[in-house]
């Protein structure tokens, strides 16, 4: 790698950090707005998207299953998520929202506005190209 390269590759890696930073700190305040912690939430946010096994969940979020039983407890307790069999294999249990637990997961997702403004100035086409480098970055680009 060329030095200029090397030192673009290191701008692009800082800035990707920023990003990063300014997200969880802002999904942090938007968990907290809904007194929930930023655990919760994004456990919450992916329970919106399907009911999965506690064990998916853990793969996800790269943590322990322990720690998605006591984080699926506490939503369970606020009525914002349900245990229920998997229609596939009854002897699993999928974590799943509560009509309560998908409105607070929209809510959350449409509190998060750090990026908004910023994407919002780009190009429809630009846009495109971002999320496509960001896939192939993350290997998951269409094929």
């Amino acid at each position: 790698m060329t030095p200029r390269a090397d030192h673009l590759t290191v701008e692009v890696v800082d800035l990707i950090g920023t990003v990063v930073a300014r997200y969880h700190e802002e999904y942090e305040h938007a968990a907290s707005q809904h007194s929930l912690t930023g655990a919760q939430a994004r456990v919450l946010g992916l329970l919106a998207a399907q009911p999965l096994p506690m064990r998916r969940i853990a793969q996800r979020l790269k943590c322990e299953p322990s720690n998605i039983t006591g984080i699926v407890d506490r939503l369970e307790s606020r009525g914002l998520v349900e245990r229920r069999p998997d229609p596939a294999d009854r002897r699993v249990k999928l974590a799943a929202p509560t009509d309560e637990g998908r409105r607070t997961a929209e809510a959350l997702r449409g509190s998060l506005n750090f990026a908004r403004e910023p994407l919002g100035r780009l190009t429809v086409a630009e846009r495109t190209l971002l999320k496509e480098l960001l896939q192939r970055m993350l290997g998951t680009a269409p094929e």
